[in-house]
């Protein structure tokens, strides 16, 4: 049936479909890249740990790795339930789900409670994506404005890596003037709280906001296909399937393993430690949060340059293959060299490499996003979004936290960066040999 007899919601609608999308994956990523900036605080705080201590890569680890588990496994149960019940409604209540998880946090007394209400935020996070992809991409069936409206509202996702990047440092700066929380002024707790923004204005916009026209469409008819884990696996869906989950965990295994690592590296850099030397401890750690804030800035412009370049090109480049090549290839080379070489001993050149590694690696992000409504159909769009954003990415991609935790205690020189180096070599390796299995998008998907 052609896209054109489906319902069509107003542009003055559509319009707020998209920025009520924008709003869910600028703090998709805002919830995401919290953690790197809160845990070293956190963990003095609430456990004591100083960073290079076996209790504090531990908890690191941990704090990764945990929530990422739990987050793809109910993240798949929501990109099935979205295939079953609807973009909207999986939508809405995700974004409030990991809103209030994220506010909840600021209240913790202990690293346990801060590690639940990690995972409930992760649970939101995961199943979000999954349900504003699968809405936006079949709200503009025209191809072209599908592709736009897709990369230009995924960009905003940087927008809340600058967002989070900026919060961290207005809390850190104004911690002393703010009301008590827990009986102390930690920064990191009012950063945690301001995950709770995007629940106000979903709130006051829910009730404009319309179901996908296609898939409410087939619903009313009893056309529409019962979604199945298992479909992904058939003989027509398998590789894809396959490929692109590994390559997606690739992808965040480098964000994860590498580009996240940074605000934990930042302090052990010569330049750093020279100008804290002759501080109190208080006055260090605040310093220490502030350069790592200023350091993870740069990666967040370096972000969202590489979404909008994303956003552009996908219009241009017809081969998908080779649209990611043009972030993937390059960041094989500059993105390891990163963290083997300024990370270690230049401040000033880590900034500028951080900047460069953004761009290439969050830009990939973008990719998948357009790309994964293009090669399921229908009725397994969410359910086969969500194994490999979930699947792939959150739980085999953001593991690779751990692993470079792990390589760090195992490094004689017990460098972060060396291991960061280490992973990011490795996924890119991997990702670029899988770029020659990745299917090209079929035709018989592109209008459901």
């Amino acid at each position: 049936m052609s896209p054109s007899v489906y319902p069509t919601p107003s542009r003055t609608v559509k319009a707020i479909v998209c920025v009520i999308a924008a709003i869910g994956f600028a703090f998709d990523i805002y919830e995401l890249l919290m953690l790197p900036l809160i845990l070293r605080p956190a963990l003095a705080e609430l456990v004591g740990a100083m960073p290079g201590t076996p209790e504090f890569e531990y908890w690191r680890g941990i704090l990764f790795f945990v929530p990422a588990m739990v987050g793809g496994v109910f993240g798949l149960l929501g990109g099935y339930l979205t295939d079953l019940w609807g973009r909207r409604r999986v939508l809405v209540i995700s974004i409030l789900l990991y809103a209030f998880s994220a506010m909840a946090s600021g209240f913790v007394t202990s690293v346990e409670w801060l590690l639940f209400f990690r995972c409930t935020t992760f649970i939101g996070v995961c199943v979000e994506f999954v349900a504003a992809v699968a809405w936006l991409a079949e709200l503009f069936p025209d191809p072209k404005q599908r592709e736009a409206v897709l990369g230009y509202t995924q960009a905003f996702s940087s927008i809340g890596g600058l967002l989070v990047t900026a919060a961290n440092y207005l809390s850190i700066h104004y911690a002393t003037s703010l009301p008590e929380i827990v009986g102390g002024h930690e920064a990191w707790r009012y950063t945690v709280i301001s995950g709770v923004i995007p629940a106000i204005p979903l709130i006051l916009i829910r009730p404009f906001l319309p179901e996908s026209p296609q898939w409410a469409h087939k619903k009313a008819e009893g056309t529409l296909g019962r979604p199945s884990i298992g479909e992904l696996f058939a003989p027509k869906l398998r590789r894809t399937t396959i490929v692109t989950t590994l390559m997606f965990a690739c992808s965040y295994g480098a964000a994860f393993g590498a580009l996240q690592q940074t605000p934990s590296i930042v302090p052990n850099l010569p330049e750093v430690k020279t100008a804290t030397a002759e501080m109190t401890v208080p006055q260090r750690k605040q310093t220490e949060q502030k350069i790592a804030a200023t350091v993870n800035g740069y990666q967040e412009f370096g972000g969202l340059l590489g979404r909008f370049v994303l956003a552009s090109l996908a219009m241009v480049i017809v081969s998908r293959r080779w649209l990611l090549r043009v972030f993937q290839w390059p960041g094989l080379i500059v993105v390891p060299l990163l963290y083997f070489y300024p990370a270690r001993d230049n401040l000033e050149l880590l900034k500028w490499g951080i900047f460069v590694a953004g761009m290439l690696t969050v830009a990939q992000f973008s990719f998948w996003g357009n790309y994964l409504p293009r090669v399921f159909p229908l009725h397994l769009r969410g359910t086969g979004e969500s194994f490999a954003a979930n699947i792939g990415g959150r739980m085999i991609g953001t593991s690779f936290a751990a692993v470079t935790a792990y390589l760090t205690t195992l490094l004689p020189s017990g460098s972060t960066a060396v291991a960061a180096g280490i992973v990011a070599l490795f996924v890119y390796l991997v990702g670029s040999g899988l770029s020659f299995l990745l299917p090209e998008p079929p035709e018989e998907f592109e209008s459901p």
